[in-house]
């Protein structure tokens, strides 16, 4: 059973990299995942205090002594919607631009996770943490200022997560995870004047085709059961030092740096009636600590040129979501689902300028899912997502070198998800 055990790990850790070559883009909380595991995402994420498969270690990883022996394997299908609107620009940028260049996003995820005894287990999760895209092919909102080409970017981010769990008293258990971080990024189209020009490494600024960095970073979670209906849970996550994007060195600040942020969050978990529970988490994402995040444009006119180390970014702000779910055991065969999420807008008003490439605006997700599960035990799952549309408009947002003016941003997002998975 331990060499069965050994090539399972295995086996994911080479899915972990062929997933890595898949494109994703996320930007449901910011530019995390609202959610992983398609249970987990029917109900608008909440999981932390209410794990229902293997990759519920992903929202915490004390999770792994619930669950029994398990795999769970899913593929997201997600499609957003994103354009921005540029208006009152004296460099002649006005206009209205489409960026669904790329449309369609294909998302896997698989988890493992075996129990040791009856105080200690293992599991390991694969799956896409986040990722941002935009394709301006139809007119690049930046050729007033003489860039040529589409515009764009894609981010892509995938974790690793080997997962180890402890029961410390009865009813109680924590959990550590390592993560171990691939992130690829790739922009094109912004070779402008004024942005080559306001770089400390023009030649590593744009169109370098599709760079790559590793990084680790760990996750530790608690979870708790005061009674026989009522569970709650904590997790958090550091900050993963990443290499640098090296082809993007004058793009981003610190030569191209972009760990992936610091996260933390709490939930609750409620056995309403013998059939249904109730999920609520609330989630913290501390983007402005990341400079290629969280630095204002403004830093570029302090004296702070493009891939400095207090170079500028994209001005996100911490963000804090709150998710509500629910699950309905209709009978032995059927479980639905449905949630609720909302967050703070990581997006300032005028900040909205250099974010026409990352408009991560989205706030309100809404939620639905089930599970089949058939006589053999296998269970089948599914879950729809619909984010609308939400506009940052700009107030302040274009410097006077450029043009002045406002730009107004907007991302809406849907998504669909199945999944199979077995306990053993």
């Amino acid at each position: 059973m331990a060499g069965k055990s050994a090539l399972a790990v295995r086996a994911l850790l080479a899915a972990g990299m062929l997933i890595s070559g898949v494109g994703t883009a996320h930007a449901t909380d910011g530019y995390f995942a609202h959610g992983i595991g398609t249970k987990a995402k029917g109900q608008a994420g909440a999981a932390i205090a209410d794990p229902q498969d293997s990759l519920a270690i992903a929202a915490n990883p004390a999770s792994a002594l619930e669950l029994g022996n398990r795999w769970d394997a899913g593929l997201e299908v997600f499609r957003p919607t994103r354009s921005a609107v540029i208006s009152g620009n004296g460099a002649g940028a006005n206009g209205v631009y489409d960026g669904d260049g790329a449309a369609t996003f294909y998302i896997p995820e698989i988890g493992y996770v075996r129990q040791l005894n009856d105080r200690l287990a293992l599991g390991v999760a694969v799956y896409g943490n986040g990722g941002l895209n935009t394709d301006y092919n139809s007119g690049n909102p930046f050729g007033a200022y003489g860039a040529t080409g589409e515009a764009g970017v894609n981010f892509e981010q995938l974790f690793i997560s080997p997962t180890l769990a402890f029961r410390v008293a009865e009813g109680h258990s924590i959990g550590i995870a390592a993560n171990i971080v691939y992130q690829a990024f790739s922009a094109k189209g912004l070779n402008a004047p004024p942005f080559l020009g306001s770089s400390s490494d023009p030649a590593n600024f744009t169109n370098r085709g599709k760079d790559s960095a590793f990084g680790i970073g760990w996750r530790v979670g608690w979870l708790g059961h005061f009674t026989d209906r009522l569970s709650v849970g904590a997790f958090y996550q550091s900050r993963a030092e990443t290499g640098d994007f090296d082809n993007y060195a004058g793009l981003f600040a610190e030569s191209g740096g972009f760990d992936v942020p610091a996260s933390y969050g709490a939930g609750v978990s409620f056995q309403a009636t013998d059939n249904l529970n109730i999920a609520f988490d609330v989630r913290e994402i501390e983007y402005s600590d990341v400079a290629s995040v969280g630095n204002e444009l403004g830093q570029l006119f302090l004296g702070n040129p493009f891939g400095a180390d207090n170079g500028p970014g994209f001005g996100w702000e911490d963000t804090t979501t709150y998710k509500l779910g629910a699950s309905y055991r209709l009978n032995d065969a059927w479980t639905v689902r449905g949630g609720y999420s909302t967050g703070s807008q990581p997006v300032p008003e005028d900040q909205t300028f250099l974010n026409i490439l990352a408009p991560g605006v989205v706030q309100d997700q809404y939620t639905a899912g089930a599970t089949w599960t058939l006589g053999s035990g296998l269970e089948l799952s599914a879950y729809a997502l619909y984010a609308p549309e939400e506009t940052v408009e700009g107030s302040g947002s274009i410097p006077g070198p450029f043009g002045a003016g406002e730009a107004d941003i907007t991302l809406g997002e849907t998504a669909f998800a199945i999944s199979v998975g077995r306990a053993f």
